[in-house]
């Protein structure tokens, strides 16, 4: 079997957990065999795609201090720099789905005690459970420890704001505070917002829909803020808004879109909140690549 057939089948049998993962959950919009069917097909071509148009996939290896019982582990880096999912399957059987713009660092193999990945971006994590093995998230300001759970982190680091939504299971969200560590542990279908300026944290009851849609291609808001709104849409067309009516803040907006171009979802806004928007110049992010500007005024 070649390379790419061997991810491909991965590929399919990953999306066919999580589906069947969701569907128990109701999660997903629509249910029956063929439908999954036909979305497992879609979200196979997505990611063919993405590898064709050059998702990078980075491996590296380092050598880690002594430390752990393992000895020395080469560590895997991941980065996806295209619109799709990049989907991976860890050596404990974990998945990851792993956003755009978004980085996964993890060694080849756990060490006997605990599984440890690192995280710059965004990523839905479909852990298996292995109670003698603690599932550990870094990110740049928080860590989050897991027991057998399915759960979407994001944590961009250009970001105050470190994000968890709990679909199943339960994590412990650990932050440094007045020279300790704070911890919070979610329940399902809770969403967690940390902001890493202030220390405050604030929960949500959630369906998860919205925050999981992303995995789809779809952008899914529900009496959303706009500045909200905004970022959805920004993670989701690499571009960058900039709001030049403070007023425009109050509105919110409700709606579903799939594989729509963005100028349409713009006008929908402009119909339903007399919004206004313009193209301007293209600025660079940290990444060395233009990032289209757009007004919203």
């Amino acid at each position: 079997m070649t390379e790419v057939n061997k991810n491909k089948v991965r590929t399919d049998e990953a999306w066919r957990h999580l589906y069947a993962r969701l569907d128990k959950d109701s999660l997903l919009v629509e249910a029956g065999e063929e439908v999954i069917r036909r979305r497992l097909f879609l979200k196979w071509g997505t990611v063919a795609a993405a590898m064709l148009a050059g998702v990078i996939c980075l491996m590296s290896v380092w050598w880690l201090m002594p430390g752990n019982d393992t000895g020395n582990l080469n560590l895997v880096t991941q980065e996806n720099r295209e619109k799709s999912t990049l989907v991976t399957t860890l050596e404990d059987g974990s998945i990851v789905y792993l956003g755009q713009e978004s980085v996964l660092q993890y060694p080849e193999h756990f060490a006997t005690d605990k599984r440890e990945v690192n995280l710059h971006g965004e990523a839905f994590f479909d852990v298996a459970k292995k109670h003698e093995q603690t599932f550990l998230i870094e990110t740049e300001k928080v860590q989050i420890e897991v027991l057998g759970t399915c759960f979407n982190v994001e944590a961009y680091e250009q970001n105050t704001e470190v994000i968890t939504t709990l679909i199943e299971g339960k994590v412990d969200f650990m932050f440094e505070k007045d020279a300790g560590v704070k911890h919070v542990f979610l329940s399902p279908r809770e969403k967690l917002v940390y902001d890493s300026e202030t220390d405050k944290v604030h929960l949500y009851k959630t369906s998860g829909k919205s925050e999981l849609a992303w995995k789809d291609g779809e952008v899914v808001l529900d009496n959303t803020p706009l500045e909200e709104a905004l970022w959805m849409l920004e993670k989701r067309y690499s571009v960058k808004f900039v709001i030049k009516n403070e007023k425009l803040k109050n509105s919110s907006f409700t709606g579903t879109f799939t594989n729509q171009r963005l100028e349409k979802i713009l006008e929908y806004f402009k119909v339903s909140s007399k919004i206004r928007w313009q193209h301007i110049n293209d600025d660079k992010d940290g990444s060395d690549r233009k990032k289209e500007i757009i007004e919203i005024y």
